[in-house]
């Protein structure tokens, strides 16, 4: 019997860091409506993501996946970039 794995979250964020080798910060912005007030608020989250080449750099839109622990931070990484920055 085999057994399937769940669908992996993927969110998308932008790099905000890469000064580490194979790691970037990626910031996700979340917007939403407060339920008493009904006011639009943004709150930020970092997420440590696994960059294997390299590839991404600071401003690009990238696609992250949740991943299994990589190290003591970094439980994402990066699949896609979307959007390189000017």
């Amino acid at each position: 019997m085999i057994m399937e794995r769940a669908q992996r979250k993927v969110i998308t964020g932008v790099v905000k860091s890469e000064k580490m080798d194979k790691t970037r910060i990626i910031e996700v912005i979340r917007v939403f409506r407060h339920k008493f007030y009904e006011k639009v608020m943004h709150r930020k989250r970092k997420f440590y993501a696994h960059d294997e080449k390299n590839e991404s750099k600071v401003g690009d839109t990238v696609i992250i996946m949740e991943t299994r622990p990589i190290s003591k931070l970094k439980r994402w990484r990066v699949i896609e970039i979307v959007k390189k920055a000017k």
